[in-house]
């Protein structure tokens, strides 16, 4: 299996401070890939350092076997690394269809946007500002799809939003993975994530403490729970 995504060792700061300690993980083609772990855990500050949002201490970052750890934010979507973040970050004045086009790549297609999710197709002219929680977010990941990635980081999707919308969310996610992209998705729902999930990473206060398939996990609630409360061994 190709490795789009290696990531070795990466260590990050914050005011001086150790968030993210040593952390190792790949993201591979035609798979998603589940992180899990408590609030605070240094999940969002891991996927900042991968997209080159904040600096990162040590470690390494390769696409496709090349480093990027040196390079700067847009070089690295240039690169086919492209980040969803948490806070439906639409051009509120904007149109849907207008916030498709920022930023879409040469050779990319409205239409791909409109098929993932026909639910924007009628409402294309509609101000971003006005559509619901769950249509927004629909909108980042589509507009992140015509950038054409390789991988995709998806911080919280599901944040503030119902269930039912969380599941269709999923099912588009695992669709994008199907279709050939690695996916890195970062989820608060654990069980739901775990179920689309090709594989899964739990992290504690800055540290991997769980690398492995999604099933046992997913067959044994308590232990997640208690990887997430440090008072079980890593696995």
């Amino acid at each position: 299996m190709t490795r789009t995504l290696d990531v070795s060792g990466l260590v990050i700061n914050r005011a001086g401070l150790p968030v993210v300690r040593g952390v190792s993980l790949s993201a591979q083609k035609g798979q998603i890939s589940v992180l899990l772990g408590a609030n605070g855990a240094g999940k969002t500050t891991l996927l900042e350092g991968l997209s080159g949002i904040i600096p990162t201490s040590g470690g390494d970052i390769a696409l496709n076997g090349r480093s990027v750890t040196a390079a700067r934010a847009g070089e690295r979507a240039r690169a086919g690394l492209s980040h969803v973040e948490q806070g439906r970050t639409v051009f509120r004045q904007l149109s849907t269809e207008e916030n498709l086009l920022v930023g879409m790549a040469p050779g990319a297609d409205l239409a791909d946007a409109y098929d993932l999710f026909p639910e924007l197709l009628n409402r294309r002219g509609v101000r971003a500002g006005l559509l619901s929680g769950g249509e927004q977010q629909m909108l980042v990941i589509a507009r992140s799809l015509l950038t054409r990635p390789e991988v995709i980081l998806i911080d919280e999707m599901s944040a503030g939003l119902a269930p039912v919308v969380v599941q269709r969310l999923m099912a588009a996610v695992r669709r994008l993975a199907d279709a050939g992209l690695a996916i890195l998705l970062v989820e608060q729902f654990a069980a739901l994530a775990l179920r689309i999930a090709d594989h899964a990473y739990v992290m504690r206060r800055g540290e991997l403490v769980h690398d492995g398939p999604p099933q046992p996990l997913l067959a044994d609630p308590d232990r997640l729970h208690h990887l997430y409360l440090g008072d079980v061994q890593a696995a």
